[in-house]
């Protein structure tokens, strides 16, 4: 259980593929990383299987871990046919957190990159060395999309942070 005043913050970067989920607990300027991984659906199963296999598993990472709140990474992507895919995958992300009646935040890739690694163009593997370093792990996270979810959560407890000193949530 979570000390007074500390909050675990599930971020969970959305694809077809695989979707990435981190959970961190924060409490004050200090983040731990408690879990991680990707959820990567079969290949070659049909596209509704995929679906169902992100939410169940978005479900059960819910269910085990029971975040306070959840940041999801929302997207910009210049292909019709992958931003629809993308979109699929945010919404199974979206309906396990409102099914568990969790707030949901969203924060564009580049807003996620300025606040991690304080450029908003940070490439991959900038992501991943600065989540080992602000969540001190031992090595960098395998998997570029947990690397992401962590790196989402991270966002929305700096930015929720910041709000929280400048008096803009209370």
């Amino acid at each position: 259980m979570p000390a007074a005043g500390a909050l675990k913050i599930l971020g969970i970067d959305p694809g077809l593929t695989a979707t990435g989920y981190g959970l961190i607990l924060t409490q004050g300027n200090k983040h731990r990383a408690l879990d991680f991984g990707a959820i990567k659906p079969k290949r070659g199963i049909e596209h509704a299987a995929r679906l169902r296999t992100i939410h169940a598993a978005l479900v059960d990472v819910i269910v085990r871990e029971q975040p306070d709140e959840v940041a999801v990474e929302d997207f910009i992507v210049g292909h019709v046919r992958a931003a629809v895919a993308v979109g699929e995958a945010r919404a199974m992300a979206l309906l396990a957190a409102s099914q568990a009646g969790l707030p949901v935040a969203m924060y564009k890739p580049a807003e996620v990159k300025q606040f991690v690694t304080s450029f908003g163009r940070g490439s991959k593997e900038q992501v991943q060395m600065m989540v080992q370093a602000l969540l001190e792990l031992d090595e960098p996270p395998e998997s570029p999309d947990a690397a992401d979810a962590l790196a989402v959560a991270l966002c929305h407890s700096l930015k929720r942070g910041s709000a929280l000193m400048s008096g803009a949530l209370s």
